[in-house]
């Protein structure tokens, strides 16, 4: 059987004991407009009626079971066990009376009291019992993934080269071409194959021998008049001295 107590004010109390747990629901309000909070708390069995005491801090629920006395403190829209500070020694009891069942309907929580016990969202516990371990993660929250690590940049690529009708631009090595025309500055060393570096040195020591003979040419006199003279004379042409070869 469930007990009902008049709160005034259009507020009622309605408990009751299911096994272990005690229901506890505020109904407020008038007809057509009624508001109701709840909450269960583990007490143990009944063993004799339950009893309602008004004290200066609010309303005081003693429950006989059989675990022991138990007191829940209803204050301020708020309902929790009774702080050990408070005692019933000038409390007022309170009329209750048997009624068919609960009321009916969605029953939202009723907020804790700041004082009181700690007790879970649906289930609160007498003290010294072992309360039921918190979830360590929100329900339906997932936890946030690892940052990943960033990606490295891939290299810049060479620069292609660019052509502009018959004219050619290259970067590497800096060159351009236009028609026939050529011009190349800064050729790697590297990029010079050994036939073109033997050919080169060829070409340098042809050269270097064409202007020793070319300048040893222009170097010949005649021994008697000191006039210039020309390889294939014989005969200077100035005094006619004999050459000699």
């Amino acid at each position: 059987m469930a007990y009902t107590c008049d709160l005034g004010g259009g507020q009622h109390l309605y408990i009751d004991n299911i096994g272990d747990q005690t229901a506890v629901t505020l109904a407020s309000g008038g007809p057509g407009q009624q508001q109701q909070s709840g909450s269960q708390f583990t007490t143990g069995a009944w063993t004799a009626p339950p009893e309602l005491f008004r004290t200066e801090h609010g309303v005081v629920i003693k429950l006989s079971t059989n675990q022991g006395d138990q007191h829940l403190q209803f204050q301020s829209g708020q309902l929790g066990w009774m702080s050990s500070g408070h005692t019933l020694a000038h409390a007022q009891q309170m009329q209750t009376s048997q009624v068919a069942a609960m009321p009916k309907g969605t029953l939202p929580t009723m907020e804790p009291m700041q004082f009181s016990q700690p007790a879970s969202s649906q289930v609160s516990h007498a003290p010294g019992a072992q309360p039921s371990p918190m979830p360590s993660v929100t329900p339906g929250m997932q936890p946030m993934e690892p940052m990943r690590p960033m990606q490295p940049m891939e290299p810049m690529r060479p620069m292609q080269p660019m052509q502009m009708g018959n004219m050619t631009m290259n970067a590497n090595p800096m060159e351009m071409r236009m028609g026939n025309m050529e011009m190349r500055m800064g050729t790697p060393p590297s990029r010079t194959s050994p036939d073109h570096a033997s050919a080169a040195s060829a070409a340098a020591s042809t050269a270097s021998a064409n202007s020793s003979a070319s300048s040893g040419s222009a170097s010949k006199f005649c021994s008697q008049c000191g006039s210039p003279v020309q390889p294939s004379d014989r005969f200077c042409a100035n005094c006619g001295h004999p050459l000699g070869t």
